[in-house]
């Protein structure tokens, strides 16, 4: 009987029983939280991957603005979390999507009071930190939940700023003064912060000049290991640009610049200053982001000569203006930086004006050009001539994506003329380019 019961129990045992920890472990990985919770109670062993530091290092936590009874027990999960699993966190991004009313902003600053105080006292793994779109200027945030807010995210960075790397507080929109005062926080009892990484565009509210704030260069005077910046133009001064230079020289790579038409932009930078950033800093790429900031006037006093520039957003969001061309820009502006440009992104209205030749050239010209996308209205035989000249050598592009604006309510023919393209130069397409093209009715 027993010689019986040894050959059987064998065959009985489930292969979960004797799964390899790292294989359970990935098991678990892709499994929500209620679902990992439900299998820590199959046993002893599950329930101690269930307490993996692996499951727990990158946390999203998402809180819907809309009041609704499907969301309605968020804000609980993630006090619940924090509290059993907070000490494990290394990356943690927090959403709050387009708070309905003050009663949830409330709410919100509440949690985040209790999720980033448990947080504060259990955790010295964070490495990065994200809270974006907040959009604090908001009605929905009365004075008093944003200022409790504020109070509790810039307690909370005294303590962890000398462990994080990355702080990402895009579009908060805040004051000068409070956002300094956030900022401030991450070199509290050391007047200098290690943070690498920081994304403070649309930290600031619309409309402020945050460039001429003494307060604001006090400020990016403490950060002196910066590798990567992420700001608005409102902020870049000649003394921003000379702290930079003092005191990230050695470590700064990326600054990504975003140019709104409601923010102030309209400041004198004296090329002498870039140029000596660029110096300094030589591995400095720069990248610019322009939203309806078209004109070539205010595009040739930003865009100076001396900038490395990476790459160049140009979008003007569907607005038509008949006295806009941008074919000054296109012919006289942008070949400047022929032998640093990597990326372009157009997307604008120029229904008035042909720009296909323009920007043929363009692209032949920047010779380490690899991305290319553009919304614009174009000839369809526009497609081909790029592909053309990537057949024959003449330009290196891995991404090419354009979306062919029509006045047409129907694109049948503008759609059989790109499949023919397609076949032509399929092996071309398939072996080097990331590509999507498409006509749009822009109507």
């Amino acid at each position: 009987m027993d010689e019986e019961s040894q050959q059987i129990q064998p065959e009985d045992q489930s292969c979960w029983a004797t799964l390899p920890d790292v294989c359970l472990r990935r098991v678990f990985w892709w499994l929500g939280d209620r679902d990992r919770s439900s299998a820590a109670l199959v046993c002893r062993k599950w329930n101690q991957m269930m307490y993996s530091a692996d499951l727990w290092r990158h946390r999203t936590i998402t809180f819907s603005g809309r009041p609704s009874r499907v969301h309605a027990s968020e804000f609980e999960s993630a006090l619940w979390y924090v509290k059993k699993f907070g000490r494990y966190l290394e990356h943690l991004e927090i959403k709050f999507l387009n708070p309905y009313n003050a009663v949830l902003t409330k709410k919100f600053q509440v949690t985040m009071r209790g999720l980033l105080s448990s947080l504060g006292k259990s955790n010295n793994r964070l490495r990065s930190l994200a809270i974006q779109h907040l959009e604090l200027d908001r009605l929905v945030w009365r004075h008093s939940i944003r200022s409790s807010f504020i109070k509790s995210l810039s307690f909370f960075l005294k303590k962890m700023g000398k462990h994080l790397d990355y702080l990402n507080l895009k579009g908060a929109r805040l004051t000068v003064e409070q956002g300094c005062h956030v900022l401030n926080s991450l070199s509290y009892l050391r007047n200098e912060s290690m943070a690498t990484e920081l994304n403070i565009e649309d930290f600031f509210s619309h409309h402020l000049a945050v460039y001429s704030s003494p307060q604001f260069h006090k400020t990016m005077a403490t950060f002196q290991n910066l590798a990567s910046l992420t700001l608005n133009y409102n902020c870049i001064s000649d003394e921003l640009l000379e702290n930079l230079c003092e005191n990230n020289a050695s470590t700064l790579w990326t600054i990504n610049i975003k140019c709104h038409i409601h923010d102030p932009h309209g400041q004198v930078i004296w090329g002498m200053s870039w140029a000596k950033l660029a110096r300094q800093a030589v591995n400095l790429k720069v990248n610019f982001f322009f939203e309806r900031v078209m004109k070539y006037e205010r595009l040739a006093r930003i865009l100076l000569q001396e900038i490395p520039v990476r790459s160049i957003s140009l979008r003007s969001c569907y607005f038509s203006d008949p006295d806009w061309s941008m074919r000054p820009t296109l012919l006289d502006l942008l070949p400047t930086f022929r032998h640093t440009l990597q990326k372009l992104t157009f997307e604008f209205n120029n229904n008035h004006e042909s720009l296909d030749k323009e920007l043929h050239l363009l692209i032949l010209s920047c010779r380490k050009l690899f991305y290319f996308k553009i919304w614009a209205f174009l000839d369809v035989k526009f497609v081909e001539r790029i592909l053309k000249s990537q057949e024959e050598g003449q330009c290196a592009l891995r991404t090419l994506k354009v979306r062919i604006y029509t006045n047409r309510y129907e694109t049948n023919e503008e759609d059989r003329t790109l499949r023919e393209i397609y076949r032509k130069y399929r092996k071309l397409i398939d072996s080097e380019l990331n590509y999507f093209v498409i006509a749009y009715p822009m109507m």
